[in-house]
């Protein structure tokens, strides 16, 4: 029998972005119409040398939008935002449907640059009117599992609160104690109000406190976040201006990590 090949160690630094993308369709700076962002969007994701992408509000189909917008995406936002304008880099892809209706859906996403071990999408609407969900991917850096759990939270202060305790119960339940841990995305937290719950029941930090995300060509709302548990952290930014504006109405986070051995 043949000996396996050493798994490779992980790499020195990590890039980890959170962005909500808003369907890959923005207003233009007068309001007056819509336009197709996602083509952009791809370029400029890209263009961020990230390892790992926390996405929401990203559209799994959307059959008025192929109507409306010409060139536009004819797979899921995921799989088109996953591959290069060049094709010389490429994601990893995993999708959870949050929100289905007649002419598509739409939900959360993760891009990595490092294999999916596993994936789990969970229904966290609290109620009727906003469909919300979590979606947990575990993922193989190096010889490390690390789990990454993409988050949109709801927009009643309640309602976050509930699927805040509902997380924590998760991870508690599910994700061991010592392993790695991100969970990125956008909490509509402005009032601040679950940080101190989820750092003191799952242990994690936040990557860069007071982080102001929206709206992105002037944000002054801190809707976006990065937790992070067994990592370094040596540096992050909100990525803002009118660039991004035109993109979404979202600022990204990025942030530069490191996994110890």
């Amino acid at each position: 029998m043949s000996a396996q090949p050493p798994e490779p160690a992980a790499p020195r630094s990590l890039r980890v972005a959170t962005y909500n993308i808003h369907k890959g369709v923005i207003r233009d700076l007068f309001g007056l119409k819509r336009v197709a962002s996602v083509h952009a969007l791809r370029n400029r994701l890209h263009e961020l040398s990230a390892d790992l992408i926390f996405l929401q509000e990203v559209q799994g189909k959307n059959d008025r939008s192929a109507a409306r917008f010409e060139q536009w995406p004819g797979e899921s936002q995921e799989e088109y935002l996953a591959r290069s304008p060049s094709l010389k880099h490429t994601f990893e892809s995993a999708y959870g449907r949050n929100a289905s209706y007649l002419h598509g859906h739409h939900g959360n996403a993760l891009l990595s640059r490092f294999p999916i071990l596993r994936r789990e999408n969970r229904d966290f609407s609290d109620h009727a009117l906003e469909k919300r969900g979590v979606l947990h991917c575990v993922v193989r850096i190096g010889r490390r599992n690390v789990h990454c759990f993409v988050i949109h939270f709801g927009l009643f202060a309640r309602s976050r609160e509930r699927q805040a305790d509902a997380l924590i119960d998760w991870i508690s339940r599910e994700v061991p104690q010592r392993a790695p841990l991100l969970i990125a995305g956008d909490f509509n937290d402005w009032r601040d109000r679950l940080s101190h719950r989820l750092i003191d029941s799952v242990g994690v930090a936040e990557v860069m406190g007071g982080a102001r995300t929206f709206p992105a060509l002037v944000p002054w709302l801190r809707m976006d976040r990065i937790y992070q548990r067994g990592f370094r952290v040596h540096r992050a930014d909100v990525l803002k201006g009118p660039e991004w504006a035109r993109l979404s109405d979202h600022a990204p986070l990025v942030a530069d990590l490191s996994l110890p051995s």
